[in-house]
């Protein structure tokens, strides 16, 4: 009976090695450190932003990404306008880091804007992470090529900032 209990608990130890190797071979991995956290060559994913972008973001911010007429003035209700997410805007002028925090906190929370009024939600518990990934790289993925180079060069600088003392 002993040897029996032995042999199963040595196969059991054996097939969680073998589910932990395959799992390794299989699983994706982990960008390197102070990679971009947007993704705008990734076609799955800038598709999956788009379907997302139409449904949750095209209302306000434009099927074409240009946002609402005199986005730089409150409207009548003292909200301010939604910005265009083209190269018009200024959303490439915000690092990944701070684009995906404004989408998943809202642009108060995520600014410490205590007062601020705004018709942006946040996307917390609406969004997934990923899901919100997907659709800034939608985003970025229309640009030109010269503002994403310019976006690019903001993270780096962003990034480089953070590691400062």
């Amino acid at each position: 009976m002993k040897f029996r209990s032995l042999v199963l608990a040595a196969a059991a130890v054996s097939s969680v090695g073998v589910a932990v190797v395959l799992f390794q071979r299989h699983a994706v991995p982990a960008p390197p450190p102070h990679a971009p956290l947007l993704r705008p060559d990734d076609r799955l994913l800038v598709g999956k932003g788009e379907r997302i972008y139409q449904v949750r973001c095209a209302v306000c911010h434009g099927a074409n990404l240009e946002g609402q007429a005199d986005w730089r003035e409150p409207d009548v209700n003292g909200l301010m306008p939604a910005p265009p997410h083209d190269e018009s805007g200024h959303t490439w002028h915000h690092p990944d880091e701070q684009l995906f925090k404004l989408t998943k906190l809202g642009i108060a929370k995520a600014a410490g804007l205590k007062d601020y009024k705004t018709a942006m939600p946040a996307f917390e518990g609406v969004l997934s992470d990923e899901d919100i990934v997907a659709v800034l790289s939608f985003i970025k993925s229309r640009w030109p090529a010269s503002v994403r180079e310019k976006h690019d060069r903001i993270n780096a600088q962003y990034e480089a900032a953070k590691t400062q003392p």
